[in-house]
């Protein structure tokens, strides 16, 4: 009986062995607040010994504490699988050729019961089963380049990655889907941006916020968005995700200028600084911005060296000398600052930050606003940091910069090279000036002012 009771404990488990109720029996449960009908989930190892899991008919779950159940009986059985088959994809000679390159994600997922996650799940060949609308927008190959959570990515993936999409872009391929994490989504994509040199066909990072088991998934809207984008006439590395959580549109972002600004809403990406540069509804694209790369017949270059001793360092009172000397102690080649407001720190780094700039250490500033340009001419505090040697970062976000910096010293070591290289515009990453519609944007504000 107990392997049938996998993830229950204590109370929870002596109630179900009592009524000799198993894992995916369906029951009648009547408690003292009202009554549920369901199948009795797996529950994680981890989590509060004294509930029982159920699948309501909605397909919703619920955790019923033990001491509110008065009686539980079984009605019948239902195993649930959440494996979906492969089919093979319809070809059809009108539709762009795109190929998918799974990485792992929500995207492509299902819940482990075993530890309450979300973990990495379906093959991208099992995608046609799940979101059969895929084939009428594109004749779709799928590679699993690797299957990982995004939170572990690391820069060996983004040059795997990089080394696979020049392969594909070379090979005539009209566009290519990444299936990806949301979590480092924006890290990837700005990584994919500086890698990829003379990108000839539209690279699109696609995820999703809740899981393909559940009702209120976006995975299946978000991969048909992709699709579309991915057919279209843009050159660039872009992350498609959902604009509304009423589902209805997407919204195309500029892989250099992308953040996940919320921990569980679906429309959680959003352009800083800028508008997005597109959305798609109902399968049709509409530009906001004509300031994009198009597609052109050139040879794609994945340029992937990349230099993993730089730091990401955000500013807060008090920050200690000691942090700082550690990485320099380490042999670290950089350090990008999240500084405050304008792009300051602590006056009591100085000694530190000057030691750094000594012993060849790059040091890049950025602003943890987010939204805004670095000013270090403004305030005394700036003007003695550039002083320092360390270089304005302008718009770039804190992980732009930390990946812009980790790119650029792997292509040089020459001091000089290095700060012109970071402060040149390589992939859409640095804006002339802040829109005032960028900080609070909407569709309906974007329509009216015309901007298509």
């Amino acid at each position: 009986m107990s392997e049938n009771l996998k993830g229950y404990k204590a109370e929870g488990k002596k109630l179900l062995e009592k009524n000799k109720i198993e894992i995916w029996d369906i029951v009648q449960i009547k408690t003292t607040k009202t009554n549920y009908e369901g199948i009795i989930l797996p529950r994680s190892e981890y989590s509060a010994p004294n509930f029982i899991n159920l699948k309501l008919s909605n397909n919703y779950n619920i955790g019923i504490k033990v001491f509110e159940i008065q009686e539980i009986k079984k009605i019948g059985k239902r195993e649930v699988s959440y494996k979906i088959p492969e089919k093979e994809f319809p070809k059809n000679k009108k539709l762009p050729n795109v190929i998918l390159l799974g990485t792992g994600g929500t995207v492509a997922s299902r819940l482990d019961y075993t530890t309450g996650a979300v973990i990495p799940s379906f093959t991208p060949g099992e995608l046609f089963s799940a979101v059969p609308e895929l084939a009428e927008i594109c004749n779709l190959e799928c590679e699993m380049v690797f299957e990982i959570l995004s939170e572990n990515m690391k820069y060996e993936y983004w040059q795997k990655l990089a080394k696979k999409i020049e392969e594909a872009a070379n090979s005539g391929i009209d566009g290519i889907m990444i299936g990806h994490g949301t979590d480092t989504m924006s890290f990837t994509s700005a990584a994919l941006s500086f890698m990829l040199r003379g990108l000839t066909i539209p690279v699109v990072l696609v995820g999703s916020q809740r899981s393909s088991d559940r009702p209120s998934s976006d995975a299946a809207v978000n991969l048909i968005n992709a699709a579309v984008v991915a057919g279209s006439n843009i050159a660039e590395v872009v992350v498609s995700m959902l604009g509304s959580t009423s589902h209805d549109y997407g919204l195309i972002h500029r892989g250099t200028l992308v953040r996940k600004m919320h921990s569980s809403i679906r429309d959680t990406f959003r352009t800083i600084d800028n508008i997005p540069l597109g959305m798609v509804r109902n399968r049709e694209i509409k530009m906001f911005t004509q300031d994009y790369r198009r597609r052109l017949k050139l040879k794609t270059t994945a340029l992937t060296d990349f230099e993993k001793k730089v730091a990401l360092i955000y500013s807060y009172p008090e920050i200690d000398n000691e942090l700082i000397d550690f990485y320099i102690d380490k042999g670290y080649k950089g350090i990008v600052f999240a500084g405050t407001g304008l792009g300051h720190l602590p006056t009591t780094l100085y000694n530190s930050i000057e030691r750094a700039v000594q012993e060849k250490m790059t040091i890049l500033m950025t602003t943890q606003t987010l939204h805004g340009f670095v000013g270090m001419n403004v305030y005394s505090t700036g003007r003695e940091l550039l002083n320092l040697g360390v270089i304005p970062g302008r718009n770039l976000l804190p992980e732009v910069g930390y990946v812009k910096l980790g790119w650029v010293l792997g292509q040089t070591s020459d001091p000089e090279e290095i700060k012109k290289l970071l402060l040149q515009n390589i992939a859409g990453e640095f804006i002339d000036r802040e829109l005032p519609i960028a900080f609070n944007y909407n569709i309906d504000e974007l329509l009216k002012n015309n901007k298509l």
